[in-house]
């Protein structure tokens, strides 16, 4: 998915783009803000290493502030379906804010 991000914008003219990281519940809150945001820095280091401008790229995190699953949905003590359960809240969202010409 990365790869076509960065393939797209190189023929965008964007502005901003930004790297947001996020993590599921387990773990402390404080070492989920830092996965976070160490996940939100790896995209950005991947996306400057395509070629994109570092200046661009703003990379932060949310910890586990902002989950894609709902309260009930995972259930149980730690294990291996929980773990799968709770895959689509450790993410990072990529926003781009720019313009791209059409021929």
């Amino acid at each position: 998915m990365l790869d076509d991000l960065a393939r797209v914008l190189q023929g965008a003219k964007y502005e901003v783009i930004l790297a947001i990281g996020h993590t599921d519940r387990i773990g402390t809150q404080a070492y989920n803000q830092k996965l976070s945001v160490r996940r939100a820095e790896a995209v950005k280091k991947y996306l400057v290493d395509k070629g994109i401008e570092p200046n661009r790229i703003y990379a932060e995190g949310k910890g586990e502030t902002q989950p894609v699953t709902k309260p009930g949905d995972c259930k149980g003590k730690r294990g291996k379906a929980l773990i799968a359960c709770l895959q689509p809240d450790r993410r990072v969202d990529v926003e781009v804010t720019g313009t791209k010409e059409v021929k």
